[in-house]
């Protein structure tokens, strides 16, 4: 007896369409995320989290100046900048440029590619001059234009005033002395992203980012981000 001809399968809807594998994470990316995750957990794993117009912190870690091991870690983030005279007791003076140049340094990426610096404006501006290459290690993108994925930075404004202006090439010099604050992706997920950073709430804190439905970052009053380093390491 005859079988019944198999139906062609119609159109696999996007809900039954299988999640885009994220790509392979490169050597020098793995060594950037198991930096910045230990350093989490050495300051006890701080979690922040942004959703909308909310910003809560269901578990808060330890501070910079909490003890004496972790005032001096801080100091270890001010020595990878040139700045050996400061700690966690200086609590005044932000580090969180010098803890994304310390995981950096430390995970072995060169000077030439990410120039240590103790505000985020000045090796933002530097790569972003480099930019054009077309073997750039960091390729600046509006957060209109990119998804942020694991090994990026991100980036929000930290100015009363508004936003540095992103364009298409990005006007280095309007970044020049500007209040910024960076933070590492280290995860995605569905409809956000984890990223840690220094000088979170007086720590090293992992942030959930919210995303839209395009998978693209949406700024706050919290974090005004304008901005996504892309990681091509």
């Amino acid at each position: 007896m005859p079988t019944q001809p198999v139906q062609p399968a119609g159109p696999v809807s996007s809900a039954e369409k299988p999640a885009a594998k994220e790509p392979t994470l490169t050597a020098i990316k793995r060594r950037i995320l198991s930096l910045a995750n230990a350093e989490w957990e050495f300051f006890g794993s701080q979690r922040v989290i942004y959703d909308g117009g909310q910003e809560s912190i269901p578990h808060v870690g330890y501070w910079e100046d909490e003890d004496e091991s972790h005032i001096q870690r801080v100091s270890y983030y001010w020595q990878a900048v040139n700045k050996p005279g400061l700690s966690g007791l200086n609590c005044s003076q932000p580090w969180s440029a010098a803890f994304v140049s310390w995981v950096m340094e430390m995970a072995g990426v060169p000077e030439s590619q990410f120039p240590p610096a103790s505000a985020h404006w000045v090796y933002l501006s530097q790569i972003i001059r480099k930019s054009d290459g077309r073997y750039s290690a960091f390729v600046p993108h509006s957060i209109k234009e990119y998804s942020p994925r694991p090994g990026d930075l991100i980036c929000a404004s930290r100015e009363r005033y508004g936003l540095p202006s992103v364009t298409r090439p990005l006007e280095t010099y309007m970044l020049e002395d500007t209040k910024l604050h960076c933070d590492i992706v280290v995860e995605r997920n569905d409809g956000s992203v984890d990223a840690i950073g220094g000088n979170v709430r007086n720590s090293v804190s992992r942030s959930t980012v919210a995303l839209n439905k395009d998978g693209l970052l949406q700024p706050t009053r919290q974090r005004p981000w304008f901005l996504v380093l892309e990681n091509r390491l």
